[in-house]
């Protein structure tokens, strides 16, 4: 999802100095986590290890009930500390004792406990709350998106503040357990495994668990009547598609790509490494803003996404973000490249593997049919600022840096770096610096001054990616490229 808030430098650095975590001041966890883009996102002074969301919904009104059990481990002592909340809250308790609980600003929940924190302690936070989550607004927008049989949460950079209480910045990944009770005849989706479901007096209780670490917005909830398929991939991963019984003419479009799920996820294996998570899968729900979005597992996607034909290539591109963005996530949000152009380059790879474009002549088609004077040229793909994160440059020019390194080091050590980096940072977190440093590594080639140009150097690199240097004046289209290009609002809401 495209933010809509924009923040200027001079204000990001004036929030990032307020209450810093364990300050000698009060002991005050910081309202942020530090990050210059999204400075009021997340929280400091502690951890989150697991979310246990046990939730009741109630379709016909868009009404949630709910009770988040937080587990996590304080990094300073803390008399206060914040979650990123928009609903209204009941009750809060830490270490089995009521709280103190405060809403202020656009979505921050204060939490005094009863007794202040220590330095590494570990702290189970119970907030019990309810709410209409299509009625409440951050910053001028929801990101809950109401449908005909119920709602849906999947956005980036947020969608948690309107379901669950979090520390919502992607440094701080955990575990979820997700139970969710909905009138029987509809169906309630989440991350991970369907460990369960079971109906008693007109409801039927759903639970869902994903046991790997998770960033917060790639959390997704979504309720409504839906078809739910179970497979099991060639590789022996399991696969859980999901789609709306509302989508219309999008149906067998959209059917007839997200059905390639297995077959796409055990190719990507063979170019990414093993797949990292216990499950895969997909859902299309029945909702109004084209965008799909790498929800962890089971990526979520708009039914306008297959509006003009089934496109295997937008399939390719959220579940490569399953080793790129999903197990190795960003440690800031300047650090998007290490999401979107890997996903992109992916589609490159995958129109290879379908004889529909090799990935060279794909970067020489973006770079040629971008002209020197095109705004295009402008955005730093290594650091594009909130308004650009997910801009067009930050795909395809994005992806052309990959093919600019594919080309510097050749296909076995380049290869050897797209394996390698999602095993290297597994689960983890990881900066643009840190892959150029594992890159270089492996390679055996200085990358700094390639990846300078390409990811933080405005204007259009004179000398493209192709090998040959050669005129690239008569270029054919490939085959591939409409699907490609189909998919450049992939996290766009509007």
């Amino acid at each position: 999802m495209r933010k809509r808030l924009t923040i200027s430098a001079a204000l990001a650095a004036a929030l990032l100095l307020t209450n810093p975590a364990g300050a000698a001041t009060g002991a005050v966890g910081a309202s942020g986590a530090g990050d210059a883009y999204y400075p009021q996102y997340g929280n400091g002074g502690y951890d989150v290890s697991h979310y246990d969301l046990r939730l009741k919904y109630q379709p016909a009104t868009d009404q949630l009930e709910g009770t988040a059990t937080i587990l996590a481990t304080t990094t300073a002592a803390l008399s206060r500390f914040n979650l990123d909340f928009a609903l209204t809250v009941q009750e809060v308790h830490v270490n089995g004792r009521k709280a103190r609980f405060a809403a202020t600003g656009e979505h921050e929940l204060e939490i005094t406990p009863a007794a202040p924190l220590g330095k590494g302690e570990r702290a189970t936070v119970v907030v019990r709350y309810s709410g209409v989550p299509s009625t409440v607004s951050a910053y001028g927008f929801t990101a809950w998106q109401r449908t005909p049989d119920g709602g849906v949460a999947a956005g980036e950079p947020e969608s948690a503040w309107w379901w669950f209480p979090s520390n919502d910045h992607p440094s701080d990944k955990a575990t979820f357990d997700v139970s969710v009770l909905v009138p029987d005849g509809t169906q309630a989706i989440s991350n991970g495994a369907l460990v369960s479901q079971s109906s008693r007096l007109g409801w039927t209780r759903y639970n869902w668990r994903q046991t790997k670490p998770q960033a917060t917005y790639l959390a997704t909830l979504a309720v409504g009547r839906f078809e739910l398929n179970t497979s099991v991939s060639d590789g022996g991963i399991p696969v859980i598609t999901a789609y709306s019984r509302d989508l219309g003419d999008n149906a067998g479009a959209a059917r007839a790509s997200l059905e390639r799920t297995g077959e796409i996820t055990d190719w990507l294996s063979t170019q990414l490494g093993p797949y990292p998570f216990a499950t895969v899968g997909g859902y299309v729900p029945n909702t109004k803003p084209g965008y799909a979005l790498e929800t962890q597992s089971q990526v979520y996607y708009s039914p306008r996404i297959f509006g003009a034909g089934s496109n295997t290539s937008v399939v390719v591109h959220e579940l490569a973000h399953q080793w790129y963005g999903d197990s190795v996530s960003l440690d800031r949000w300047s650090d998007i490249w290490l999401n979107e152009g890997f996903a992109r380059y992916a589609q490159w790879l995958w129109s290879e593997h379908e004889n529909e474009g090799t990935a060279q002549e794909l970067a020489d088609w973006v770079y040629s049919s971008r002209p020197a004077d095109d705004p295009f040229w402008t955005v730093l793909p290594g650091d594009p600022g909130p308004d650009n994160q997910f801009h067009p440059a930050v795909y395809d020019r994005g992806a052309l840096a990959v093919q600019a390194i594919r080309n510097a080091v050749g296909d076995e050590a380049f290869f050897a770096v797209l394996r390698g980096w999602p095993a290297e940072h597994k689960y983890g977190n990881a900066t643009v610096e840190d892959f150029r440093r594992y890159a270089e590594r492996v390679s055996g080639k200085p990358l700094g001054d390639l990846l300078h140009t390409w990811l933080y150097t405005g204007g259009k690199p004179a000398a493209g990616t192709s090998p040959s240097l050669k005129a690239l004046t008569a270029l054919t289209e490939p085959r591939s490229w409409q699907k490609i290009k189909a998919t450049d609002t992939l996290h766009d809401a509007h």
